[in-house]
């Protein structure tokens, strides 16, 4: 049996083996700490000195990649374009944890090389800066 529960506006599936952390979540709780207390879902933001953009704050490097055909600029104004962005980076740098994200059965661990590969780059689930960040993205987690 499948429970939804909803907690910090973040959806978790769980189930009766354990716990299956899915993709939308892994991006809510990401843009949540990316931009989560900004108008609009974070659409238009611009942090890091106009550096990063949108709602999940991709960076040009980050955008080129990712290998989606279009625009760094795309990423500012749309959610949808954002997220291709980084499935595309996580299919290049986490392809076993993003597929099963996707798959709905994500581990903790999954979520974790995501978001602080999103945060710290390629490597960035090598990295000690990003564990702040990955702090922030557990707490969003039951």
């Amino acid at each position: 049996m499948l429970v939804l529960a909803i907690i910090f506006n973040v959806s978790i599936v769980v189930t009766a083996h354990g716990q299956g952390l899915t993709w939308k979540a892994s991006l809510q709780a990401i843009r949540t700490v990316e931009t989560g207390g900004m108008p609009n879902g974070g659409i238009g933001a611009l942090g890091d000195g106009g550096k990063a953009y949108g709602p999940y704050q991709i960076w040009k490097p980050y955008w080129q990649d990712s290998r989606v055909k279009g625009s760094h600029a795309q990423c500012l104004n749309s959610k949808a374009y954002s997220e291709k962005v980084i499935q595309g980076y996580m299919l290049r740098y986490a392809p076993r944890e993003f597929g099963r994200l996707v798959a709905g059965t994500g581990k903790v661990s999954d979520l974790e090389k995501v978001a602080r590969i999103h945060n710290g780059g390629p490597k960035g689930h090598k990295k000690s800066a990003t564990l702040k960040y990955w702090a922030k993205i557990k707490r969003l987690i039951p």
